[in-house]
């Protein structure tokens, strides 16, 4: 399995993620606080730089070892990372993103280009090595406007647009993670939102949130501590 977790910050989406098969993380940020310790994975340093994570890609990829997931944490923060490195190695000196590579879109799309070779090794290591790979990503909101339906807000991932079809178009399943929520209140009063503090995982397709997946999945999945509630789909052969 291919997958993308996303939500907003404490969730659980590393901590559901973890609990995958025999994994090992790449850290663009440090989110393993909060893991408990049966679920801790072995993870790699803390990457620095694009240099990094193209060296710990090609660990993984030419090493031999019996990981059978690779947790990537997250696909936010190598945004910034890569925005970053586009800028800094631009002879132009340019002030922001939107300035590098000659402005026009460039910069951003350059910075697509890097998440696409990201995934290219996430599909290398899932093809000749039988691996799970797992993204997460922050959430944020977005407008979508369509010719033929009134605007509205939906929860996509924290990423440019150039960023973003690796991990959504390109995944067997991309999975919302959200608080079970209740609307509590009176007909004429101001209505209050209220959570039990349950997690569920939306894999299905809805206009609410990007999400999909390719496995018959079309009802919320109760995401409990410890548990995956992917297991089913998701690939676990022993390798010898």
């Amino acid at each position: 399995m291919i997958a993308t977790i996303l939500g907003d910050a404490g969730l659980g989406k590393t901590t559901l993620a973890c609990a995958f098969p025999k994994p090992i993380i790449i850290r663009a940020e440090d989110g393993l606080q909060s893991v408990p310790g049966d679920l801790m994975p072995d993870a790699l340093p803390v990457i620095e730089s694009t240099a990094d994570l193209w060296d710990q890609l090609k660990m993984i990829i030419s090493e031999e070892h019996d990981y059978q997931t690779l947790i990537i944490d997250s696909v936010t923060a190598l945004e910034r990372l890569f925005e970053r490195h586009v800028v800094d190695t631009d002879k132009n000196k340019p002030l922001s993103i939107n300035q590098a590579l000659g402005g026009y879109g460039a910069g951003p799309k350059g910075v697509g280009i890097l998440h696409q070779r990201v995934r290219k090794a996430a599909g290398i290591l899932n093809a000749k090595k039988n691996m799970n790979i797992v993204f997460i990503g922050h959430a944020t909101t977005e407008t979508i406007e369509l010719p033929d339906h009134d605007p509205y807000t939906r929860y996509s991932m924290r990423l440019g647009k150039h960023s973003m079809a690796p991990y959504s178009d390109d995944s067997d399943l991309v999975g919302f993670m959200k608080l079970r929520t209740f609307v509590k209140g009176e007909k004429d009063e101001m209505k209050k939102a209220i959570s039990d503090g349950s997690r569920v995982l939306v894999c299905y397709a809805t206009a609410a949130n990007i999400s999909k997946n390719r496995y018959g999945i079309t009802q919320d999945l109760p995401v409990n501590l410890g548990e995956n509630p992917l297991a089913r789909f998701i690939n676990n052969n022993e390798r010898g």
